[in-house]
């Protein structure tokens, strides 16, 4: 292995031109990858999913429990791979969710699921979609829509036009709406009347259901042309169903006006949302598919709301952005980019100081980028999304071991050269034997010690469900940066060293050199003539940190403040809409009235319409 190592060396030193074309490769790879790899803020640690929705209006949650629920979670026990299936039932609606074990994908899970609800008999009137695959971080854009229009027309244009249009935008997984008034035409029967013409409501239900059909009919040749036959009844106002006839009294026709008043109403409210100072409000909650870049979702989203905007919906109807990831995004990618600045800085200060030359400084502070980069073309090729954690994780210090000995060594042996021959001599003599020859004294040492490394970080690829989508792109995010840095170590550093290190190598110390020199010869000199005491003392500091320790607090996920604060008030279940928002509003209201700071305050009531 030694000599495998050596031979590296010495390929990198006799083929410059090729490393550093390959390292310039390797930048502009990198560049491309980090502008197309998803960025996280944190992991999605939720197991692949099937989830079913099932509504059915009016029923109580026994109901559901019995006639849906149970019948459902029975089919899907049958299905390979799943861990547990879970469910809960409330008043109209049923929620069934089979989670899978790892390593399933989504399309699995979901095509599994659908052809197992297709064999479950389901009551009149139950509607059962399945969700789409989107994790417990899919959620990644609110908005609202503001207008003068009522209620219901805001609700229409949500469902109808809004919806459709976000629907398109590539990796959107679901639009689900909170909110509003969802428009239907009602039917207010006089029970009078209908006695008076010897009816019941179920025939007035008849006569709607049969009149709201269109028929076909056939094709009639006349001449040359061809006409096509077809009987048009589906209804398009209130004063077509008005019209409908129920049945005839002898020659006169009873129609649904005779007996009833027809209306636009709308369907039993599940929600209301209130945004500043509108109380009654449609939201919009964009989601995510799994496994897609925010960013680019995001952009996509905001392209396709400023063209609706400006060419679809009406002047007085207008969609404004409330919450979006971007900005917890770019927070992210703010702090990593900031850690990785400073450590770059730090670094080339402290190699600075201690080397005193700007040639060895920049060898060893150019390695940081190229063996993050190279971390970022792994994770791009393994389809894995960086986040926080992963990208936090680097260690720059553990990335410029071998970096720091190879060029220390090299610099070393080339100053104590130039000291010897001279340095007019020393420019003009070849240097490929002296960088040979002190880099690859160390090379086979720094490729153990960083091999070491990487094998330290294989326990974490055994984590499985929670902490395994938690800590394994970590595990891979800096285990690929250590193979970058050890590759680099072997081939880039030893050709930079060829290149810079040509004149003027002359080894200088400097006040702060000979400070700490001074300073650490004298206190190993102090710790070696009491060693009892120095032993006792750091003793004493280990069993201080230990007490510490047990005593710190921990957190499951790093803090990450977006300026956003999430309030949620339980009432008991007997509460009424009506109510619970005249709470919500009021709470609201004190938010705004002694918080000056509070940019806006988004309330929410119920849950969504198809309840998601």
């Amino acid at each position: 292995m030694q000599k495998l190592v050596q031979n590296i060396v010495t390929f990198s030193l006799r083929n410059t031109t090729f490393i550093l074309f390959a390292t310039l490769a390797l930048l502009f790879a990198g560049v491309y990858a980090l502008k197309h790899t998803a960025i996280e803020a944190f992991p999605d640690v939720t197991s692949t999913r099937g989830r079913i929705i099932t509504q059915w209006p009016g029923r109580s949650a026994e109901e559901m429990e019995k006639l849906v629920t149970l019948p459902i979670s029975k089919v899907m026990n049958s299905i390979p791979h799943k861990s547990n299936i879970r469910s809960i039932s409330l008043f109209g609606l049923s929620v069934v969710t089979v989670q899978f074990e790892d390593g399933v994908d989504d399309f699995y899970a979901q095509q599994y699921v659908s052809n197992k609800l297709n064999g479950v008999s389901l009551p009149e009137g139950a509607n059962a979609e399945i969700e789409p695959p989107s994790g417990a971080t899919g959620e990644i854009f609110r908005y609202v829509i503001k207008s003068d229009l009522p209620i219901k027309e805001i609700t229409a244009i949500q469902d109808w036009v809004i919806e459709r249009e976000l629907l398109s935008v590539p990796g959107v997984a679901d639009v689900v709406s909170f909110g509003g008034e969802e428009k239907t035409y009602e039917i207010k029967i006089n029970p009078t009347e209908l006695k008076n013409f010897d009816l019941s409501p179920l025939d007035v239900y008849e006569a709607v259901s049969k009149s709201n059909v269109n028929v076909g009919g056939d094709v009639i040749e006349q001449g040359s042309q061809a006409y096509v036959v077809r009987g048009v009844g589906l209804l398009d106002k209130i004063e077509d169903i008005g019209n409908i006839t129920i049945k005839l009294n002898g020659s006169t026709p009873i129609l649904i006006k005779n007996v009833a008043d027809v209306v636009v109403s709308h369907k039993p409210r599940l929600g209301q949302v209130g945004y500043n100072e509108h109380h009654d409000m449609v939201e919009g909650i964009v989601v995510m598919l799994r496994g897609e870049n925010p960013s680019a979702v995001i952009e996509g989203l905001r392209a396709k709301i400023t063209e609706l905007n400006e060419r679809t919906l009406p002047d007085n109807v207008k969609i404004e952005t409330v919450i979006d990831r971007t900005k917890l995004v770019d927070n992210t990618v703010k702090t990593v980019s900031k850690n990785l600045i400073e450590g770059i800085l730090l670094v080339s200060l402290i190699v600075f100081i201690f080397l005193y030359n700007w040639k060895s400084t920049f060898i060893v502070a150019s390695v940081i980028p190229l063996a993050f980069l190279f971390a970022i073309i792994m994770l791009k090729i393994q389809g894995l999304p960086a986040n926080l954690i992963s990208m936090g994780s680097l260690d720059f210090g553990l990335l410029l071991e071998g970096t720091l000995v190879i060029v220390e060594t090299v610099f070393v042996a080339m100053a104590t050269l130039s000291h010897q021959v001279g340095a007019e001599r020393f420019a003009k003599m070849s240097k490929l034997g002296v960088i040979k020859k002190s880099a690859g004294s160390v090379a086979s040492y720094i490729f153990f010690a960083l091999l070491i490394l990487i094998v330290a970080l294989l326990p974490i690829f055994s984590f499985q469900k929670v902490e395994g989508k938690m800590f394994t792109p970590l595990a891979f995010t800096l285990g690929y940066a250590l193979l970058g840095s050890l590759i680099l170590s072997l081939t880039y550093v030893p050709a930079m060293c060829k290149l810079l290190f040509t004149k003027n190598i002359d080894e200088k110390e400097n006040l702060i050199t000979r400070f700490f020199q001074k300073t650490i010869f004298g206190m190993y000199a102090t710790a070696f003539r009491y060693k009892k005491t120095t032993i006792g003392l750091f003793l004493g500091i280990l069993a201080l940190c230990l007490f510490k320790f047990m005593h710190y607090g921990s957190e499951f996920l790093p803090k990450l403040n977006e300026g956003a604060i999430y309030i949620r008030a339980t009432l008991p279940n007997s509460v009424n809409l009506k109510e619970s928002t005249r709470l919500t509003e009021e709470m609201k209201e004190l938010m705004q009235k002694d918080c000056e700071e509070i940019d806006f305050v988004l309330t929410q009531t119920g849950r969504p319409n198809d309840g998601n």
